[in-house]
Protein backbone atom coordinates (compact mmCIF):
# COMPACT_ATOMS: atom_id res chain seq x y z
CA UNK A 1 0.00 0.00 0.00
CA UNK A 2 1.06 3.58 -0.54
CA UNK A 3 1.66 6.46 1.74
CA UNK A 4 -1.03 8.99 2.64
CA UNK A 5 0.27 12.47 3.39
CA UNK A 6 -2.09 14.56 5.51
CA UNK A 7 -1.41 18.29 5.45
CA UNK A 8 -2.95 20.42 8.19
CA UNK A 9 -2.74 23.86 9.74
CA UNK A 10 -4.55 27.17 10.01
CA UNK A 11 -5.66 29.16 6.99
CA UNK A 12 -3.02 31.17 5.20
CA UNK A 13 -0.21 29.03 6.61
CA UNK A 14 0.83 27.71 3.20
CA UNK A 15 -0.82 24.28 3.20
CA UNK A 16 -1.67 24.27 -0.49
CA UNK A 17 1.76 25.55 -1.50
CA UNK A 18 3.38 22.84 0.62
CA UNK A 19 1.02 20.16 -0.70
CA UNK A 20 1.80 21.09 -4.31
CA UNK A 21 5.54 20.99 -3.72
CA UNK A 22 5.30 17.71 -1.80
CA UNK A 23 3.19 16.00 -4.47
CA UNK A 24 5.61 17.12 -7.18
CA UNK A 25 8.63 15.94 -5.15
CA UNK A 26 7.25 12.46 -4.39
CA UNK A 27 5.26 11.91 -7.58
CA UNK A 28 2.01 11.83 -5.61
CA UNK A 29 -1.50 12.93 -6.42
CA UNK A 30 -2.73 16.00 -4.54
CA UNK A 31 -6.25 16.82 -3.45
CA UNK A 32 -7.05 20.29 -2.09
CA UNK A 33 -10.48 20.81 -0.53
CA UNK A 34 -10.64 24.51 -1.44
CA UNK A 35 -10.33 23.74 -5.15
CA UNK A 36 -13.12 21.16 -4.97
CA UNK A 37 -15.40 23.45 -2.97
CA UNK A 38 -14.80 26.38 -5.31
CA UNK A 39 -15.48 24.44 -8.48
CA UNK A 40 -18.41 22.38 -7.25
CA UNK A 41 -20.27 24.74 -4.94
CA UNK A 42 -19.13 28.37 -5.25
CA UNK A 43 -21.66 29.14 -8.00
CA UNK A 44 -24.47 28.07 -5.64
CA UNK A 45 -23.19 29.81 -2.51
CA UNK A 46 -26.05 31.45 -0.61
CA UNK A 47 -25.98 35.26 -0.43
CA UNK A 48 -25.82 35.07 3.36
CA UNK A 49 -23.12 32.81 4.79
CA UNK A 50 -24.72 29.61 6.02
CA UNK A 51 -22.24 27.47 7.95
CA UNK A 52 -24.48 24.38 7.91
CA UNK A 53 -24.80 24.63 4.10
CA UNK A 54 -21.04 24.97 3.69
CA UNK A 55 -20.11 22.21 6.14
CA UNK A 56 -22.50 19.73 4.50
CA UNK A 57 -20.71 20.31 1.20
CA UNK A 58 -17.27 20.14 2.80
CA UNK A 59 -18.23 16.73 4.18
CA UNK A 60 -19.38 15.54 0.75
CA UNK A 61 -16.13 16.71 -0.83
CA UNK A 62 -14.05 15.04 1.88
CA UNK A 63 -15.89 11.76 1.34
CA UNK A 64 -15.43 11.85 -2.44
CA UNK A 65 -11.80 12.95 -2.16
CA UNK A 66 -11.12 10.16 0.33
CA UNK A 67 -12.70 7.48 -1.86
CA UNK A 68 -10.76 8.63 -4.92
CA UNK A 69 -7.53 8.97 -2.94
CA UNK A 70 -7.91 5.44 -1.62
CA UNK A 71 -8.30 4.10 -5.17
CA UNK A 72 -5.10 5.89 -6.14
CA UNK A 73 -3.23 4.72 -3.04
CA UNK A 74 -4.39 1.14 -3.59
CA UNK A 75 -2.87 1.35 -7.07
CA UNK A 76 0.49 2.18 -5.48
CA UNK A 77 0.67 5.95 -5.79
CA UNK A 78 1.11 8.27 -2.82
CA UNK A 79 -1.63 10.81 -2.14
CA UNK A 80 -1.32 14.25 -0.58
CA UNK A 81 -4.48 15.47 1.14
CA UNK A 82 -4.74 19.22 1.69
CA UNK A 83 -8.05 19.17 3.55
CA UNK A 84 -7.34 21.75 6.24
CA UNK A 85 -8.00 19.28 9.06
CA UNK A 86 -8.39 22.19 11.45
CA UNK A 87 -10.02 20.23 14.27
CA UNK A 88 -8.29 17.50 16.25
CA UNK A 89 -11.22 15.10 15.86
CA UNK A 90 -11.16 15.46 12.09
CA UNK A 91 -7.43 14.64 12.14
CA UNK A 92 -8.10 11.56 14.28
CA UNK A 93 -10.89 10.50 11.91
CA UNK A 94 -8.66 10.64 8.83
CA UNK A 95 -5.83 8.86 10.65
CA UNK A 96 -8.25 6.07 11.59
CA UNK A 97 -9.49 5.80 7.99
CA UNK A 98 -5.93 5.56 6.65
CA UNK A 99 -4.94 3.02 9.27
CA UNK A 100 -8.03 0.93 8.56
CA UNK A 101 -7.13 0.94 4.87
CA UNK A 102 -3.59 -0.21 5.73
CA UNK A 103 -1.80 2.90 4.51
CA UNK A 104 1.21 4.51 6.10
CA UNK A 105 0.42 8.07 7.19
CA UNK A 106 2.76 11.04 7.14
CA UNK A 107 1.60 14.23 8.83
CA UNK A 108 2.65 17.69 7.67
CA UNK A 109 1.83 20.59 9.99
CA UNK A 110 2.13 23.92 8.19
CA UNK A 111 2.06 27.10 10.26
CA UNK A 112 3.04 30.75 10.24
CA UNK A 113 2.46 33.68 12.59
CA UNK A 114 -1.06 35.11 12.62
CA UNK A 115 -0.06 38.45 11.04
CA UNK A 116 1.76 36.67 8.22
CA UNK A 117 -1.18 34.36 7.56
CA UNK A 118 -3.66 37.24 7.53
CA UNK A 119 -1.48 39.18 5.08
CA UNK A 120 -1.12 36.13 2.83
CA UNK A 121 -4.88 35.65 2.68
CA UNK A 122 -5.49 39.32 1.87
CA UNK A 123 -2.79 39.24 -0.81
CA UNK A 124 -4.19 36.01 -2.25
CA UNK A 125 -7.62 37.68 -2.52
CA UNK A 126 -6.09 40.49 -4.59
CA UNK A 127 -3.63 38.50 -6.70
CA UNK A 128 -5.90 35.53 -7.44
CA UNK A 129 -2.86 33.42 -8.25
CA UNK A 130 -2.29 29.66 -8.33
CA UNK A 131 -3.51 28.98 -4.79
CA UNK A 132 -6.62 31.19 -5.00
CA UNK A 133 -9.85 29.20 -4.83
CA UNK A 134 -12.26 31.80 -3.42
CA UNK A 135 -12.15 35.09 -1.54
CA UNK A 136 -11.67 34.87 2.20
CA UNK A 137 -13.00 38.05 3.76
CA UNK A 138 -11.50 39.42 6.97
CA UNK A 139 -14.66 38.29 8.81
CA UNK A 140 -14.31 34.78 7.38
CA UNK A 141 -10.65 34.71 8.35
CA UNK A 142 -11.48 35.75 11.92
CA UNK A 143 -14.23 33.15 12.15
CA UNK A 144 -11.99 30.36 10.89
CA UNK A 145 -9.33 31.33 13.40
CA UNK A 146 -11.76 30.36 16.16
CA UNK A 147 -12.23 26.92 14.56
CA UNK A 148 -8.56 25.92 14.36
CA UNK A 149 -7.35 23.55 17.07
CA UNK A 150 -3.56 23.58 17.36
CA UNK A 151 -1.86 20.20 17.23
CA UNK A 152 -1.16 18.35 20.44
CA UNK A 153 2.37 17.45 21.45
CA UNK A 154 1.67 13.88 20.29
CA UNK A 155 0.59 15.17 16.87
CA UNK A 156 3.68 17.34 16.56
CA UNK A 157 6.00 14.44 17.42
CA UNK A 158 4.69 12.51 14.43
CA UNK A 159 4.57 15.49 12.04
CA UNK A 160 6.91 17.23 9.68
CA UNK A 161 6.59 20.84 10.78
CA UNK A 162 6.75 23.46 8.04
Amino acid sequence: MSRVHLVFGPQGAGKTTHARALAARIGGVRFSIDEWMAQLFAPDLPATMDLAWIMARVQRCEQRIWATAMDIAAAGTAVVLDLGLMQAQKRRDFLALANAAGHEVRWHFVDAPLAVRRERVLARNLERGDTFAFEVTPAMFDFMETRFEPPTDDELVSSSVV
